[in-house]
């Protein structure tokens, strides 16, 4: 059977059994309607469809939804027997559902919709690895990571996790393999990887090594006679995940015939990217929380089409039920008002840009000012990637405040020179650029990004960042030419001093920076814990507001202060 892979972009209105349904993407076989619309080609008998799904963070039903989702489904099994649905990360985290469950009603949703195979993004390990096994163990998926190594003396948490998974359509046997981004020793909290301190997990210690890997798993299952290599991939496609992004992985391999891609949260129909024999691969990603439904179709002829659903109005009544009663479980206690809110607190712009991981704004600093204030500590940081939703002014109810912190962090507060501080900020704002946005698109931005409480600073962006990252991606060196400067610490009257590099400040924080290394912070692990693993992060912000602001989140948040000056 002879491949052909192509891409062409297309925008239609296309009627499916009366259901609506937009549908952007590569397709190779087309047909041309009356009116001149170029449409994909009916779909027919002995079609493999692969229906895809990523970066979803528990947005049960949201946009098209997992109901929509699941209607489109059995839409697509009616027309031929050769659907497979499946994830490439990030499901389980990013809301309440999942906060409240630590993932469980996620799984037991997705178990509901269908999913055939998952690959394991950054955010499966954010409820540590014994609770990512209980998850793997209750999943219908079965969970791919070809890229994962274990070389402890325990137990592998991950020893049901199968580099791919070669699936029999007919008379062609297709192969899905899953991989996921070496950054996860980082993106998740550096202590699940550990044993006795030491890291006994990895995802690829080098370049060569990550590729050299990939690239065996394809040639095995060619060799096992798939005719057709699906990468599900969870790296991100632009240059902030480089070097292992996905555009990076396909120009290293050969073998493959398209990538589906996660992690970056941008939608990407389809792209045509060239191999390292100059062979195209298809490459596409859905965006995040079910706005799209990616679609791929291996057509009886032989032809690789991608495309994504944008718009589909259906929706499986079982699905609807079943997600109805998981909801129903928690959400009067969740709804209840525990505040109010005077302003509108938010990490983007007015463009919708979002800057929380790139620049101060107030609901980072209303974080940051909760864990100070609760803790009693000098100083206090919060990073941008766990601010994780804005508050609106009006009621603030209990889930809103999961909603920000749905992580399941845990307060801490250490003893730290003022040198610590001056590397970890140096660490904190190594992306960080003159502008926040490019072409209409955040830059510059990283989860490591520390919004603060009790200490301002200034970061001269034309001062090349000198960090440097060892194979786990933890600090190795800082280098001398620091970009962070002007560091004053707010004294008790209010007003600002030099930090003082020899002397010893309280610092809180949440667990995965102090006490679990996130975000590359390896500076405070061995430093004296003056409050170790307290109250949920969540929990933090639910005492701020009644115990230091009287139940009400006033104008002092209206506009941000100053403390981050980007030049």
């Amino acid at each position: 059977m002879k491949k052909i892979i192509t891409c062409k972009l297309i925008s239609l209105l296309l009627a499916i059994s009366a259901l609506a349904a937009l549908i952007v993407g590569c397709a190779p076989a087309q047909t041309t309607d009356a009116d001149g619309t170029t449409a994909p080609a009916p779909a027919e008998r002995d079609d493999v469809i692969v229906l895809f799904t990523n970066d979803v963070h528990c947005a049960v039903d949201d946009n098209i939804g997992y109901s929509g989702l699941a209607a489109y489904k059995k839409y697509c099994e009616s027309l031929t027997p050769h659907v497979t649905l499946v994830d490439c990360g990030d499901a389980v985290q990013g809301g309440l559902v999942g906060a409240v469950s630590a993932g469980e009603y996620v799984v037991d949703i997705m178990n509901q919709v269908g999913y055939d195979l998952a690959v394991l993004g950054n955010h499966e390990f954010d409820y540590g690895m014994t609770q990512l096994q209980n998850l793997i163990k209750k999943s219908d998926a079965t969970y791919l990571c070809a890229n994962v190594n274990y070389t402890g003396k325990g137990e592998n948490k991950l020893s049901d996790v199968k580099p791919y998974e070669i699936m029999t359509y007919g008379d062609v046997d297709v192969a899905f393999i899953g991989v996921s981004t070496p950054y996860t020793l980082t993106a998740a909290a550096p202590v699940y990887f550990q044993e006795d301190g030491e890291f006994v997990y990895d995802f690829g210690k080098s370049e060569a090594e990550f590729y050299a890997c990939v690239q065996k798993y394809v040639d095995e299952c060619e060799e096992k006679g798939a005719e057709y290599v699906i990468l599900m991939t969870h790296l991100g496609n632009t240059d902030a995940y480089s070097p292992y992004s996905s555009d990076g992985l396909i120009a290293h391999t050969d073998g493959v015939d398209a990538v589906l891609d996660a992690h970056a949260h941008n939608a990407l129909p389809c792209e045509v990217k060239k191999n390292k024999n100059g062979e195209n691969v298809l490459l596409s990603s859905t965006g995040t929380q079910l706005s799209s439904i990616g679609q791929l179709t291996i057509s009886a002829a032989g032809n690789v089409s991608v495309g994504l659903i944008t718009d589909y109005a259906e929706a499986d009544t079982a699905t609807t039920a079943f997600i109805n009663s998981v909801k129903a479980s928690y959400e009067e206690r969740l709804s209840t008002v525990i505040a109010t809110s005077k302003v509108n607190l938010t990490g983007y712009d007015e463009n919708g840009i979002r800057l929380v991981r790139n620049r101060e704004t107030n609901v980072g600093n209303f974080c940051a000012d909760a864990y100070r204030a609760v803790a009693g500590a000098d100083i206090a940081f919060v990073n941008g990637g766990g601010v994780r939703a804005d508050i609106k002014a009006g009621n603030v109810t209990y889930a809103d405040t999961i909603a920000v912190h749905p992580f399941g962090n845990t307060l801490c507060m250490v003893e730290a020179t003022g040198q610590e501080i001056l590397d970890a900020l140096e660490i904190s704002m190594y992306a960080v650029q003159k502008e926040y946005q490019k072409d209409g698109e955040a830059y510059g931005e990283n989860g490591s990004f520390q919004h603060c409480s009790g200490i301002r600073f200034t970061v001269d962006t034309s001062i090349p960042s000198t960090v440097t990252f060892d194979e786990s991606f933890m600090v190795s060196s800082l280098g001398e030419n620091r970009r962070v400067c002007n560091v004053e610490v707010q004294k008790p009257d209010g007003s600002y001093a030099p930090i003082d590099p020899a002397a010893t400040y309280k610092v809180a924080s949440h667990s995965y920076m102090l006490a679990d290394s996130g975000c590359s912070h390896n500076i405070f692990g061995d430093n004296v814990f003056l409050i170790d693993r307290s109250m949920a992060d969540y929990e933090i912000l639910l005492n701020y507001v009644k115990d230091f602001l009287g139940g009400v989140i006033d104008e002092r948040y209206a506009t941000t202060e100053g403390r981050i000056t980007i030049k």
